[in-house]
This record gives C-alpha cells, sequence and structure tokens, in this order.
C-alpha cells in the first residue's frame, strides 16, 4: 500500500515535469503544506491594502523561471506567507510573489513596490483570451517606458473581474536585501499620495535650491571660503536625494540607465565627503591638532576611495565598504564639530553642532537599510530629507552670523569715512553735506524739514562720578537711543562730544518733531542694561523747522547748538523750540 502511494506521487511529478519542458533541473519540486491566502476583494472602503500576510513568496535560486513555469508548478513550489517587514536575499536570484485580487468592475487599481531603487520587477495575469500581460520596470529600463512612469515602480491590476486573477510578481535585486512595501492603492489613493509626495519634495528641493543659491551668492559676494564649500555641500546634498528618491531617473538623467544604477551611492559617499569637508572648513581643526586634520583629510580620501572601488567593482561587500565609511564620516563630522566646541571659543559651534544632528540621525536609516539591518519604511525612505531640510536651514543661518561678525571690523573700518567711530552714526562732514541737498530740496518743493540738536545734559556728572568707560558707554546707548526714534529716511549723526542732531527730512510738521523730542527725552529716562542700575541719561533738545532766516547747513547747526548749549542742565523744560 505504501508502495502504492509513493509510485501514484512519482507520477504526478512526472507529469508536472513534463508539462513544463524547459523547468530548470537545479530546482527541486516538493509538495509543502502552502499556507492558505484568501483573495484580496478590492473596492469602498478600503483604499490601501498592504499585501503583507496577504500573499506567498518563493525565490528562484536559479533566476531561471518563467511564468509559464512558476504557474504550471503552482502549489509544487515551496511557496511561503509574506510576513511584515520581512527581507529576501535574492543576489543573482529571482523572488517571486503571488496573489489573488477581485478588483470592482467601477474602479482602477494599482501594485506599488515602495522603493526606486529595484534592478528589475515584472507583474504578471492571465488576460481573458488565455494569455500572460506583461508589465516592467526597474533601474534596468527607462522611467518612461514603466507601465505608469513614476519615482517608484507601479503596475495596473487587471481591470473589473468578477472572479479573483492571479498575479505573480517577479522581481531581481543584486546589490541589497529586497525589503520593500509592497502595496494596493485604488486611483483615488494613489493620486493622493503622490500629489502629497510633489508637495513635499517640491518644498525640501525647492529649500535646498533657495540655500544653495543664496550661499553661492555670499561666497562671490564677500569672497567667503566657508559658503562656497557650503554651496557645494548642498548640491552634492541634493542631488544625493535626487538619485535615492527616484527623482534622477524620473526628470533629470531619464536615458542613463548605467548612471541611474549607480548614482545613488557615488552621490552618497560625495555628500559624506563634502560634510566632512565643510566642517574641516569652518572649524579649522588644524588650529588645535595636526593629527585630528590629517584623521580628516585621510577619512575624506577612504571615502572617496570607497566610491571608486564601489563604481568599478559593484559588488555586495564594495557597497558595505561604502555604507560604513558614510556611515562613519558621518558620525565624524558630528564628533568633530562637537570637540571644536568643547576646546574652541567659536559662540556659534554649538549651532553647527545642532544642525549637524538631526541629518546624522536620519543618515542612519537609508545605511542601515543599505547594510540589510533594517526593513524598507518611511524613516529610510524620507527621514534623511526632513533631516537635510533642518540642517541646511540651521547650518546657512549658523555661516551667516559667522559672516556678518567677521565682515563688521571691514564695514567699520569701511565707513569711518563717513561715520563716527565710538557711536556709528554720521559725523560732522557727512551731515553737512546732507543737510545742504535737503535744505535745496526743502526750497525747491515748498516743504519743510526739521533739525533737533541733542545734548547729553548730565554726561559732565557721568565722567566725574563713574569714570571714562560708563560716560562713553552712554554716549553709544545714546546712539543707540537716537536710531531707534527715527525712520530709516532721517539721519542721526554727533557733532560734538557730547552732542548730537537728528535731521527729520521733510515734508514733516511742528508737531512731529516736537514728538520726536519728547520721545528722545523719555527714552533716555528708562534703564539701560548696558549702564549702571542707578544712571539714567538726561537730554536737552532744540527743534527748529528748516529752512529759515536764510542759514546754508553749516549756519543750522551752528545755531540749533548754541541754543542746546544755553539750556541750563537743571532747566525744567528740557525742550526749546526755535521758531515755532
Amino acid at each position: 500500500m505504501k508502495a502504492k502511494k509513493i509510485g501514484v506521487l512519482l507520477l504526478w511529478v512526472m507529469s508536472v515535469t513534463l508539462a513544463q519542458a524547459e523547468l530548470p533541473s537545479a530546482v527541486s519540486l516538493s509538495t509543502p503544506a502552502v499556507p492558505p491566502v484568501e483573495a484580496i476583494v478590492l473596492g469602498a472602503p478600503t483604499r490601501v491594502v498592504t499585501l503583507d500576510g496577504r500573499s506567498q513568496f518563493w525565490i528562484d535560486s536559479t533566476g531561471k523561471f518563467s511564468v509559464e513555469q512558476v504557474a504550471a508548478a503552482g502549489d509544487a513550489l515551496p511557496w511561503e506567507l509574506r510576513q511584515r517587514n520581512a527581507r529576501y536575499r535574492i543576489s543573482d536570484q529571482a523572488l517571486w510573489f503571488r496573489f489573488d485580487a477581485v478588483v470592482p468592475d467601477d474602479s482602477r487599481w494599482y501594485l506599488e513596490l515602495g522603493s526606486s531603487s529595484i534592478d528589475r520587477v515584472q507583474l504578471f495575469y492571465h488576460l481573458p483570451d488565455g494569455r500572460w500581460r506583461t508589465q516592467e520596470a526597474g533601474q534596468a529600463r527607462p522611467v518612461s517606458s514603466w507601465p505608469l512612469p513614476g519615482r517608484l515602480p507601479t503596475f495596473e491590476l487587471a481591470p473589473g473581474s468578477q472572479q479573483p486573477v492571479r498575479y505573480y510578481l517577479r522581481a531581481e535585486l543584486s546589490r541589497f536585501d529586497f525589503a520593500s512595501p509592497l502595496v494596493i492603492h485604488s486611483q483615488a489613493a494613489l493620486l493622493t499620495s503622490r500629489q502629497a509626495e510633489q508637495f513635499l519634495l517640491g518644498a525640501f528641493f525647492g529649500l535646498a535650491a533657495l540655500i544653495g543659491f543664496l550661499a553661492f551668492a555670499n561666497a562671490v559676494v564677500h569672497r567667503d571660503r566657508s559658503f562656497a564649500v557650503y554651496t557645494v555641500y548642498v548640491v552634492t546634498l541634493a542631488f544625493g536625494q535626487v538619485a535615492y528618491l527616484g527623482l534622477g531617473a524620473q526628470h533629470v538623467w531619464t536615458d542613463w540607465l548605467r548612471w541611474n544604477q549607480m548614482s545613488t551611492f557615488v552621490l552618497a559617499g560625495a555628500t559624506t565627503a563634502a560634510a566632512l569637508w565643510f566642517v574641516r572648513t569652518v572649524t579649522e581643526p588644524a588650529r588645535f591638532s595636526r593629527v585630528l586634520d590629517f584623521s580628516v583629510l585621510a577619512l575624506i580620501a577612504a571615502v572617496l576611495g570607497a566610491v571608486a572601488v564601489d563604481t568599478l567593482v559593484a559588488s555586495q561587500r564594495s557597497l558595505a565598504l561604502l555604507l560604513i565609511f558614510t556611515a562613519v564620516g558621518l558620525v565624524a563630522a558630528l564628533l568633530m564639530v562637537v570637540v571644536v566646541w568643547s576646546v574652541g571659543d567659536d559662540p556659534y559651534v554649538r549651532l553647527m553642532a545642532l544642525g549637524f544632528l538631526p541629518a546624522v540621525v536620519m543618515a542612519m536609516f537609508p545605511v542601515a537599510r543599505g547594510l540589510n539591518l533594517i526593513a524598507a519604511n518611511g524613516l529610510t525612505r524620507y527621514g534623511l530629507s526632513v533631516g537635510a531640510a533642518v540642517q541646511i536651514l540651521i547650518l546657512f543661518y549658523v555661516l551667516s552670523l559667522r559672516g556678518s561678525r567677521r565682515r563688521e571690523a571691514d564695514v567699520r573700518s569701511a565707513a569711518l569715512s563717513r561715520t563716527d567711530a565710538l557711536t556709528g552714526l554720521a559725523h560732522h562732514r557727512s551731515l553737512q553735506h546732507r543737510l545742504e541737498s535737503t535744505l535745496a530740496r526743502c526750497l525747491k518743493q515748498k516743504h519743510a524739514c526739521a533739525l533737533l540738536a541733542v545734548k547729553l545734559a548730565n554726561y559732565d556728572a557721568l565722567v566725574s562720578e563713574y569714570g571714562r568707560d560708563v560716560s562713553e558707554k552712554a554716549l553709544v546707548v545714546t546712539a543707540s537711543l537716537l536710531r531707534s526714534t527715527i525712520t530709516d529716511i532721517d539721519l542721526a549723526a554727533r557733532v560734538g562730544n557730547h552732542e548730537f542732531t537728528l535731521l527729520l527730512e521733510g515734508p514733516t510738521t511742528a508737531e512731529a518733531a516736537t514728538s520726536c523730542a519728547q520721545q528722545v527725552i523719555a527714552r533716555g529716562l528708562q534703564q539701560s542694561a548696558a549702564l549702571p542700575a542707578t544712571v539714567s541719561l538726561k537730554f536737552n533738545v532744540a527743534v527748529a523747522m528748516l529752512p529759515d532766516k536764510g542759514f546754508d547747513a553749516d549756519g543750522c547747526v551752528a545755531w540749533l547748538r548754541d541754543a542746546v548749549n544755553a539750556i541750563r542742565p537743571d532747566a525744567r523744560r528740557a525742550i526749546r523750540p526755535m521758531n515755532f
């Protein structure tokens, strides 16, 4: 009886073998306990369905099975249930999935693979006339020839079927494990998902383009080497994301298939090298340790060397080497910023470390995915884009602050020809030229301007009680108060040791000039953090509406200075109108 059962089984296997004459002999057929999977019934209210737990997989170790052979073998192949977050190592092999689905007559549904880095992927199903319908996508062919062109391989399921249709999905991936999500979308859900992606990715790349342009402009205008290197870093980072997210194959290098297959890894290494170069430029580690500086240069060379090796060899080991150097390089960049922060005196290095932290943390997810440590998910796909957006904003802000501080001395030096060295206000000669042109314009257009002479009445008392240091601070505070009182088109100037003028360009009124004088006096009585708590600034102000009495610019200034000096320091009325 037992021998009879064995004979029947052998005859059945032989019949299957004869039915597929081209079946590779290296694959053994068996009758495993195939886990049952019910057909997926698509339709409202369901809009998105994952194939986790609802499909079966089988790895073809020869990579030579055709869909006809797989369909003919049926359950004789060792199919297994696909689990959530499953990863499959299929180098030089082929990964097959099968599932059944029912599509309503009034809707269209699509199967989307959540990765743009698949070498080749095909979807097969039987047409009503018995022929096979084949759709193919992946990096081995241009995106324009995909069934549904886009960032991710997407296939349309058989439209309107009352009975379940069996689908077979075949995937090839040589350099890392297959861990792509397999999700069925309704047409509306797919369009909504892609529109949201386009909005978010457009925002990211728009931001990167803007920051890159501004950084390049700063590098050219101010001849700032830090901004120049930062521009290189932003550009390589942006193009690295273009490649990784599949936008390069879709929009940029549409027909460069070889470059499309290698661009993700080449640009990842180039971005890491650019990040190290940028950090070395802004932190200048040679100031603290020649060994540290040499180590950074050696790591840059090692990363670029790993890129070259992976480009030439293109194996799993070379990719692992490149990804390890990438992770080490990013962590080293962050650590170098932290080290310089701890031993240096740059007040902005802390912000720089804060900027690098999110990008380094988020970069670990795609690196771990490339090293087959985790499955593909939202963080592996979009985490680095989020971290990079935060990073480039913070770093640009830090560089702007550093650049402003470094250029401040140059700006002050260049301005000495027209401003007062201590207060930064216009000096007497600048006031004279400005007032001459203002008076001429007032005469021509027949309107009035105002000139205020402001004297720090308690300056001598501050010198005798607190010394020269506090008195000079009082002059600087006075200059700040005067600037905050007037508009951008008006002018504040220092015309004496503790005497100032405010030119209110016309047209203006006596009421507006008096209000400005009152604001000056009131602000002087307020406490300033730069001065001792017991110190307040007492101002005397003389106000005149111009033109008047045929005075030229020098005559007007002298008239107002004489008037303000004539006001006693202890006078009850601190404002003296001259001609109204």
